[in-house]
């Protein structure tokens, strides 16, 4: 009897160990994003611009979100504007977890996106949508944390120009820890798919 009873211990103890580790490995199971996963890059942590009501904005103001940023400017004629629309889908396919995601738009061109300019050109997208413009040396040092590339190129008219700028989303998770970067053109669904994972 003594030997059953052993016995059954025995296997009670292998059973509770298997179900511990199936658990351990549950927990440390990485995500599996479409977005390039970056987690660990130092990228962004000189995030420190203000918004267009004058507000200084850094990355500590945006924690229990999953925070998008992208770079920009208001008269760029395709890249920025299908972002912003793409985004406003991605949080209305996030449903009640869209309020937990902020986007955030930097201009690269604070010449001409004035304060007001960018508060009309953002939140008619979503009113939830915030951008941030500094000075040229502050815009440069921000650009740089991202690894952005942007330039002036001059137009056909004399004192106009456009702006080559890099296109892609850096992603954040809720903790404020740069997590992924998106390509533009990345389809909502799958942007969504992500940022759920983030905020899960």
């Amino acid at each position: 009897m003594s030997a059953f009873r052993s016995s059954r211990r025995a296997a009670l103890r292998a059973g509770m160990a298997a179900a511990l580790a199936a658990a351990l490995a549950a927990c440390q199971r990485k995500p599996i994003f479409s977005s390039t996963d970056v987690s660990g890059a130092d990228l962004g942590r000189d995030l420190s611009l203000p918004d267009y009501d004058g507000k200084p904005r850094t990355l500590q103001d945006f924690r229990g979100k999953a925070l998008v940023v992208f770079f920009g400017y208001v008269q760029c004629p395709d890249v920025c504007p299908t972002t912003l629309s793409d985004l406003t889908e991605v949080k209305r396919k996030l449903g009640p977890d869209g309020d937990r995601m902020q986007v955030v738009f930097v201009t690269v061109d604070p010449e001409r996106d004035t304060p007001e300019i960018l508060k009309a050109y953002v939140t008619q997208f979503d009113p939830s949508f915030l951008a941030l413009r500094g000075d040229a040396d502050a815009t440069a040092r921000v650009a740089k944390s991202f690894r952005v590339f942007y330039a002036k190129v001059a137009g056909k008219e004399p004192g106009s120009y456009t702006m080559d700028h890099s296109a892609g989303m850096y992603i954040f998770d809720p903790q404020g820890n740069i997590r992924l970067f998106a390509q533009h053109g990345a389809s909502t669904d799958a942007l969504a798919k992500d940022i759920r994972q983030l905020l899960a």
